[in-house]
């Protein structure tokens, strides 16, 4: 049977013991449904609740809910056990203590998620082995950081890292060790980019965490060798440490509201157009509601790029890792990403990386 995961939004003064009495009375009836209620987390801050069951669809998890305690759930998704185990830990109930009749979970969902991703910026054939092995150097040590910060490697794609942390503590600690790791060893050609957000599992999108890993993929496409973090994170971090501010000597880029916001319009909108050739700057002005002025002080401010920049960088790397797939032939390859010419492709490819994409195809 299929797994769900759904959100309750707890009324005011709904304790953790109340949660754990509402867990029990669906475990006293989840026969009648063919539901088997595998384990709740509880926020009494926040005043969230969600709950793991194995069922046979979506609207089992609502009778079961609404016969045994009333308490309808807000939203509803279908889950992977392992992803959800990977972001929180666990997909059963934590074992009751002695002697108690109620097993009281007061284990908030909310998560930080960490996406770090490494970058090549040459790749000359003479440093591509050092590069390599700089690489796999790195590998071992980020997850070896994560771990030694309470968090948890939740994906792992070439040199891409998402981590899920408990504590934003951890994470912000996690992700500045990580940045003292590259700091501490000579590898020019290489830059770290790190994103940093916080949310909940379930909201209005249908995947675990959708919305916060989008924002934290979101923060590292932009990084520019720094940690950036959301407001959200900002104050958490210095909610947890007695409202002691993250060091700005630390490489710490802290992102306001505006500036979130024209990110995730600036990336939404590039990721639905990137591969069509004849996008320019001016669709950019159009759709952001920016005058060219003000997009270009914005872009550099933010993204350290001008907007015709950041788009010819954004292909590339499409391109890139299509060429190290060997998904298609150079022209097809260069057409796919938004370039108007295989020729110009290769121009533009080499004085980036400093290698044609003939070289690096035929590897």
């Amino acid at each position: 049977m299929p797994i769900f995961m759904d959100f309750h939004d707890l009324p005011e003064g709904v304790s953790p013991k109340h949660v754990a009495e509402m867990h029990q009375a669906d475990l006293d009836i989840e026969h009648k449904y063919n539901c088997r209620g595998l384990t709740y987390w509880c926020d009494e801050i926040r005043q969230t609740a969600f709950c793991l069951i194995d069922a046979p669809d979506r609207q089992s998890v609502i009778d079961l809910h609404q016969n045994s305690h009333g308490a309808v759930p807000q939203r509803i998704i279908e889950v992977n056990d392992t992803i959800v185990e990977s972001f929180l830990g666990r997909i059963e109930d934590p074992k009751k203590s002695k002697n108690t009749k109620l097993n009281i979970i007061n284990d908030p969902a909310f998560r930080s998620i960490m996406v770090v991703k490494i970058k090549n910026k040459t790749l000359r054939v003479s440093e591509k082995n050092t590069l390599k092995a700089a690489i796999r150097g790195y590998t071992t040590s980020i997850n070896t950081l994560t771990s030694h910060n309470n968090g948890r490697l939740v994906k792992q794609e070439a040199n891409s890292f998402m981590m899920s942390f408990k504590v934003v503590t951890d994470a912000i600690n996690c992700g500045i060790k990580i940045q003292e790791l590259r700091n501490s060893v000579i590898t020019p050609d290489l830059e770290f980019k790190i994103g940093i957000s916080a949310g909940i599992p379930v909201t209005e999108k249908d995947g675990l965490f959708e919305d916060t890993i989008k924002t934290s993929n979101y923060l590292s496409a932009i990084a520019q060798n720094d940690l950036f973090i959301t407001t959200e994170v900002k104050n958490l971090y210095e909610g947890e440490n007695k409202n002691i501010p993250i060091s700005e000597n630390r490489s710490v880029r802290v992102l306001n509201s505006t500036e979130e916001d024209f990110m995730t319009r600036l990336m939404d909108y590039t990721e639905k157009i990137w591969s069509n050739p004849t996008t320019n700057v001016n669709d950019f002005e159009e759709n952001l509601g920016y005058s060219k002025s003000k997009l270009y002080r914005t872009m550099m401010q933010l993204v350290g790029k001008s907007p015709n920049m950041f788009l010819r960088d954004y292909r590339l790397n499409k391109a890139l890792e299509r060429l190290e797939k060997q998904d298609g032939n150079i022209s097809e390859i260069a057409y796919q990403t938004g370039f108007s010419s295989p020729s110009y492709f290769s121009k533009c490819f080499y004085k980036k990386y400093g290698i044609l994409p003939s070289n690096l195809h035929s590897d």
